[in-house]
């Protein structure tokens, strides 16, 4: 079952296409983040080729010790250019990105302490009028039904929601990509969920 849905999800859906996300010509400077594991970067420079992508991986083998996000930085090369950063520290001025893009990769951060700060350092560098993007797996029946046990590697809507809250992040749109997978669409205001 997990196989069927992983082909489902990474190879079928519009996942990798992002016809869910609306482009914007002023998107200027975007900004991916991973955990050394990033399938969109090359995506991103094709949907925004105008735009300038700086392109993090916060991965620590000391504190992200889970064996898939091993596995996985081993199977995909880090993107050409791509800054190894620590969770508190970004190498940017303050309210210089236009989009940040959080994918498949917060859920690695399994300390509820290191997730705040994250975001609260996420926030620093975005614009006024800029948007984060997270993209996740949720701990719900979908991916119960999918993944088993390993389900439970994944933090619940509640769980993420309840993160964005703290960090003052105002979730604009919540699109189920797939039955699987849910982006939330945040700015620094707007209304909330």
């Amino acid at each position: 079952m997990s196989l069927m849905a992983s082909y489902y999800i990474y190879d079928l859906s519009d996942l990798y296409h992002f016809g869910w996300l609306p482009t914007n010509s002023k998107d200027k400077y975007l900004v991916n983040i991973s955990a050394g594991f990033d399938e969109i970067s090359n995506i991103l420079i094709e949907k925004y080729p105008d735009a300038e992508l700086l392109v993090l991986d916060f991965y620590d083998p000391l504190k992200h010790t889970e064996v898939s996000i091993k596995r996985a930085r081993k199977a995909y090369p880090r993107h050409t250019g791509t800054e190894q950063i620590d969770t508190s520290s970004f190498p940017l001025k303050n309210a210089t990105a236009d989009k940040i893009f959080v994918m498949l990769s917060a859920h690695e951060i399994r300390d509820p302490k290191e997730q705040i700060i994250f975001f609260k350092e996420i926030k620093r560098v975005l614009k006024q009028d800029g948007q984060l993007i997270v993209v996740e797996h949720l701990r719900d029946w979908a991916n119960f039904a999918a993944f088993n046990l390993g389900f439970l590697h994944f933090y619940s809507r509640g769980t993420w929601l309840n993160v964005f809250k703290q960090t003052k992040f105002f979730v604009k749109k919540e699109i189920k990509i797939t039955p699987f997978i849910t982006a939330f669409i945040m700015e620094k205001h707007g209304n909330s969920l």
